[in-house]
């Protein structure tokens, strides 16, 4: 009797010392992975058993968007918690500015030991960058510049490129686990960001995941689209069938990688303390474009474009299976982080709330609006454009197969901007509140358009409501130019200022 008394002690001490300790974080994120694209979203073709369980048994987010329609502005604000206009994050190939606070900075300060792996694009990965994840606050990095496919080239804390051979997902996972048991043998907790280089394309995939979609082919044979040639870098036109193979595959070995962590962290008793999160970073290529409910694509300011899967697992926080309809975004996930890890957020405008009250089921609607904004970057052809970073510094290293500019490499931009203009305004930009959304596009010099949406009674985007509730479209239209002027402020600088 008494050893059982004083096993239930010591369990009932452990767990009470997992729930006080600090928590493990390891985000995860797709590359061009779209809401739809997930077997517990009710896709007809692809696999994903093991994010299938994590929404099965963690918490399930049916409104997760990515912070813009495109890869390089959203992960600028999956690490800064603002809006990417802010610090000239404007669309692929646009670099961060090396004054911006990160999450990594964050939970270094905390005492975290931090790890980055794969995807990048938010500057070069070389040691020289100014923007390279160890700049950005990471300890450790194996990245790219841009996005990979099998057998990745990829930059160690810096160094030239290597080849690892191998499925791209599975390699980062596994280096993934390494720097976490070192993290473990030091004493410390970690943050763990994978970046995916799937499944965007060109596609390609190993022999078993290719062949759990041999069907597909000859059901979508018809319809061709246009993406990067494996073989050349260059873009051919394709039945559509042969993609989605390629693509489905690519998720499924994603998704497998995904289990292979979570295994890991199990088997390590890692597990109930650690935040581990998926989502994606934009919305479904038009190439791969099939079943979404949504209205839009990748680089479109409708829904399709910034909808993607949302999930996380916590078990000594998160104890029961949810799913829950709170609007939230990669902008979120630095004040979230800030609070877990009870350091100060940074003194600066930030886009995104803090997410924990919906950890515990306290939180029903997002407290502030969400607003999405594409910037025209056609602003730039007619001033003079000063580099924020010497070019030098944005020459990527990392080579990929598509060709771009002549290249197989990337290179990254960044200007000082110029005296603000009405011209900054431009773009397609959106904003939600509540269930309301205003979507608001330029169609000429002097010509907008606006279209307003119930999302909740309308969320395939099919009905403007503009005409019938003209008050609502413009309060909203007055709070999306206010939130506007607060994002070109921060671009003139005024957030940098001692």
């Amino acid at each position: 009797m008494t050893r059982r008394l004083f096993s239930a002690a010591l369990l009932a001490l452990n767990l009470f010392s997992t729930a006080a300790a600090a928590p493990n974080i390891v985000l995860l994120m797709g590359d061009d992975h779209g809401w739809e694209e997930t077997g517990y979203n009710g896709h007809p073709h692809v696999k994903t058993p093991v994010l299938d369980e994590m929404a099965a048994q963690g918490l399930r987010f049916d409104r997760f968007y990515s912070g813009h329609p495109n890869c390089s502005p959203t992960r600028a604000s999956f690490l800064t918690g603002r809006h990417p206009n802010r610090m000239g994050t404007f669309a692929p190939g646009w670099s961060m500015r090396p004054e911006e606070r990160t999450i990594a900075h964050i939970a270094r300060q905390a005492g975290y030991q931090c790890g980055h792996f794969g995807k990048w694009h938010v500057g070069t990965v070389k040691a020289v960058s100014p923007t390279n994840p160890g700049a950005m606050g990471f300890h450790e990095w194996l990245s790219h510049d841009n996005f990979f496919e099998l057998d990745p080239a990829l930059s160690r804390n810096g160094g030239p490129p290597e080849v690892y051979p191998g499925e791209s997902s599975e390699i980062l996972v596994r280096e993934a686990i390494r720097f976490i048991d070192r993290a473990q043998q030091d004493n410390k907790p970690f943050l763990t960001v994978i970046w995916f280089g799937s499944p965007h394309e060109p596609y390609s995939g190993l022999p078993a995941d290719l062949a759990l979609y041999d069907d597909l082919p000859a059901r979508y044979a018809r319809k061709k689209v246009r993406l990067t040639s494996n073989e050349t870098g260059q873009p051919v036109t394709r039945p559509q069938g042969e993609v989605l193979r390629e693509r489905y595959a690519e998720i499924t070995a994603m998704d497998r990688a995904i289990g292979q962590l979570r295994s890991h962290l199990a088997e390590t008793g890692l597990r109930e303390n650690t935040l581990l999160f998926y989502c994606g970073d934009n919305g479904t290529s038009g190439d791969a474009a099939l079943a979404s409910p949504h209205r839009g694509v990748k680089s479109e300011i409708y829904e399709g474009g910034s909808l993607v899967p949302g999930v996380i697992e916590w078990p000594a926080r998160i104890t029961k299976p949810r799913t829950t309809s709170v609007r939230a975004s990669t902008s979120d996930l630095l004040p979230t982080l800030c609070a877990l890890t009870g350091q100060p957020l940074p003194d600066r405008p930030i886009d995104g709330v803090d997410l924990t009250p919906l950890f515990d089921g306290k939180l029903s609607e997002r407290p502030e609006p969400l607003c999405f904004w594409m910037y025209d970057t056609s602003r730039f052809q007619n001033v003079k454009r000063i580099p924020y970073i010497d070019p030098q510094q944005q020459e990527g290293t990392t080579p990929l197969v598509k060709m771009l500019a002549g290249k197989y490499t990337r290179s990254f931009t960044n200007y000082r901007h110029p005296p603000q203009d009405e011209a900054d305004f431009r773009g397609a930009r959106s904003i939600i509140r509540g269930d309301f959304k205003l979507v608001v596009q330029d169609k000429g010099e002097s010509d907008v358009q606006q279209e307003l949406f119930d999302l909740k009674a309308d969320p395939a985007e099919k009905v403007n409501l503009v005409d019938q509730q003209p008050a609502v479209a413009a309060e909203l239209a007055a709070a999306l130019r206010e939130w506007q002027q607060s994002v070109l402020n921060s671009l003139r600088g005024a957030d940098y200022d001692d």
